[in-house]
């Protein structure tokens, strides 16, 4: 039963293009001549043919879609329909002996006919609404320019032909091959140099880059012809993006940061990684941190057989759960509270889930914050917290222990880094004494050890682009401390990618380091999110605040080839780290134990700890636990 009025009438209209292509076969067969005395075969054979290619059309489903969106697939549904209802036809015929004489070459003609007024009435629909609404939506619509005209291009001034919000007037594109031609019925103007000149000839506010497989310079290089123009530069989702399907063309956003500081995309051993954590069971720790976070999410991926979210902040744990219970609602997972130091609840939480993995991304990071009044919160937290946390690992037997370190670390000058450090060299102490023999009765194999250093992350909690953005919208100062002081960085989805990549290749003991790129200088940073925002260096100042305590001005190459070790991968290094005696871990859990150590004796303490820290430029501590290091 047909319900739908629309329906019945492509039926109707599929039923008279039965006829009509019947009867224009024969007349085309005898020349037009209506007086052949075969011609009267068509309205014989008529009844025979409009039923049984009606039926066939139905059962091809030619009227579940929408002539409005009708493409290429409807298109050739319609091309087997017709051969499929000419091969019945005939059969028919010739089934109940009907009497009539049907010319071979009709049997040939009908289907083309069939095909051209069926696809050609739809086709022709579809653009007539399409023409309709496009002028309706180009009263309101913005004029725009999109930046380049490939594949990206082409596909987004398609998506756009119908949008309410944007109109294309034309495409730049710096292969003069492409100029003078047509995308979709848009011109391509010129290179992306002219961009200037033809958005004040067509009055246009925005340039779409539409470049997400070009390396980041030449994206870079549009977005700046563009701010400098005075244009709003936005963009098309990555490349990475395009092709997973997780966002489609027309996913126009504002251009970020990221994008500026692009680096060529993160290659994983995607298999390794399946094989590693598919149908196992993963811990995070700090997992509502920005590091923790977006390790849960890379890791949900790979379908572990069940996700465990170690989080010592209420709210941000409750935003993960609300998030992986609408985005990974099929994948188990256990929304934990706890602290890291303590050694209780974390032990009943290892037994309780058993992971198989663990990665262990709970610190305190910010590096003023840390270096007075909290330095031995800092020092409880990160290096105590490592310790009871990768103590339980290796006394539980989990497989492997993956701790995330910082560049600050390398030779470190505040009390942030030198915990990290100490840190590290609490996880290769335990990977030196591998399990005590007390464990080995339960433990299925010594715990791998694995600890990965990098620098900054773009948008991490308490990172200067935050901060930045809210200073921009607040009309200014943009605050620095200092015009040259440089960092390294990556996006957080980059570094986590690297993390677990790291985790997979470790075998205990390394010390990973990210391939952190090109330093840049946070002013340049500042400049740039200025522009961004739509403002200018007049309107939206910088001012420059001095170093704040504990701050370098430059840090530490990561990656070099004189302090690192290469590794399969292109993006990992190995640290030639020293190595460190297990024997000074009672000594360093008894200090860690004792109360709070004033801040005058901490410093001179960590020296000790740390031969390499170096407070305030000072000289490194020596004492007792330099006879850890080797």
């Amino acid at each position: 039963m047909i319900n739908n009025p629309k329906t019945a009438l492509a039926i109707a209209h599929d039923v008279v293009a039965c006829g009509v292509a019947w009867v224009l076969a024969y007349l085309l067969r005898f020349n037009l001549d209506l007086d052949h005395p075969y011609f009267s075969g068509a309205w014989t054979t008529l009844p025979w043919v409009i039923p049984t290619q009606a039926a066939v059309f139905l059962a091809f489903g030619l009227y579940r879609g929408i002539w409005r969106y009708a493409s290429l697939p409807d298109l050739k549904r319609i091309l087997l329909a017709a051969a499929v209802a000419t091969m019945a036809t005939a059969l028919v015929l010739r089934l109940f002996y009907v009497s009539s004489v049907v010319p071979r070459s009709v049997f040939i003609l009908d289907p083309i006919l069939l095909v051209m007024l069926m696809g050609g009435s739809r086709l022709a629909y579809r653009l007539w609404k399409e023409r309709r609404w496009v002028a309706l939506n180009a009263l309101d619509a913005q004029p725009v320019l999109v930046l380049g005209a490939g594949d990206a291009g082409a596909s987004l001034v398609k998506a756009l032909a119908s949008s309410a919000e944007w109109r294309v007037v034309g495409l730049l594109d710096d292969d003069p091959h492409k100029h003078g031609r047509h995308v979709h019925g848009r011109p391509v103007l010129g290179s992306i140099e002219a961009l200037p000149r033809y958005a004040a000839r067509y009055d246009v506010k925005h340039a779409i880059v539409a470049l997400p497989s070009a390396s980041h310079a030449v994206r870079r290089r549009a977005v700046e012809v563009a701010t400098r123009a005075g244009l709003r530069a936005l963009t098309v989702p990555s490349f990475e993006d395009l092709v997973s399907g997780r966002v489609t063309v027309s996913s126009i956003r504002q251009v970020e940061l990221d994008d500026l500081l692009g680096r060529d995309p993160v290659v994983l051993d995607m298999a390794g990684l399946q094989h590693w954590l598919t149908g196992r069971t993963v811990l995070v720790t700090g997992a509502g941190g920005s590091i923790g976070a977006e390790l849960c999410r890379q890791i949900a991926r790979f379908a572990p057989a069940k996700l465990v979210l170690l989080e010592q902040s209420e709210f941000a744990l409750y935003q993960m759960e609300q998030e992986f219970s609408q985005r990974f609602e099929r994948l188990p997972t256990a929304c934990l509270i706890g602290d890291v130091k303590n050694r209780q609840r974390v032990e009943q939480i290892l037994h309780e889930h058993r992971p198989d993995v663990v990665f262990h991304a709970a610190a305190y990071k910010h590096v003023p914050l840390m270096e007075d009044a909290n330095a031995w919160e800092a020092v409880q937290n990160n290096v105590l917290g490592t310790l009871v946390v990768a103590e339980a690992c290796r006394d539980r037997g989990v497989g492997k222990f993956v701790f995330i370190s910082t560049d600050k670390a390398v030779n470190p000058v505040n009390v942030m880094g030198a915990t990290k450090r100490l840190a590290e060299m609490v996880c290769q102490a335990l990977q030196e004494g591998s399990c005590p023999p007390a464990a080995r009765a339960h433990t299925k194999a010594a715990t791998q050890f694995v600890m990965v250093r990098f620098g900054n992350v773009l948008g991490s909690a308490g990172s200067v682009i935050p901060k930045f953005k809210e200073q921009i919208a607040r009309g200014g100062p943009v605050t620095v401390t200092h015009p040259e002081i440089t960092r390294y960085f990556m996006s957080i989805p980059e570094a986590c990618q690297l993390v677990l990549q790291a985790g997979l290749m470790g075998k205990g003991g390394e010390i990973f380091v990210l391939d952190m790129g090109e330093p840049v200088k946070i002013v340049d940073l500042a400049r740039d999110l200025i522009r961004l925002s739509g403002f200018t260096e007049d309107e939206i100042k910088i001012e420059f605040t001095g170093l704040r305590p504990g701050e370098k001005l430059f840090e530490e190459p990561l990656a070099d080839d004189e302090t690192t070790l290469p590794t399969p991968h292109p993006k990992l290094r190995i640290a030639r780290a020293r190595s460190v005696d297990p024997g000074w871990l009672d000594e360093l859990r008894v200090w860690l134990m004792s109360a709070p150590v004033p801040l005058s004796q901490l410093r001179p303490e960590l020296s000790r700890w740390v031969p390499e820290y170096r407070p305030n430029g000072e000289e490194a501590g020596s004492g007792a636990v330099n006879r850890a290091l080797a």
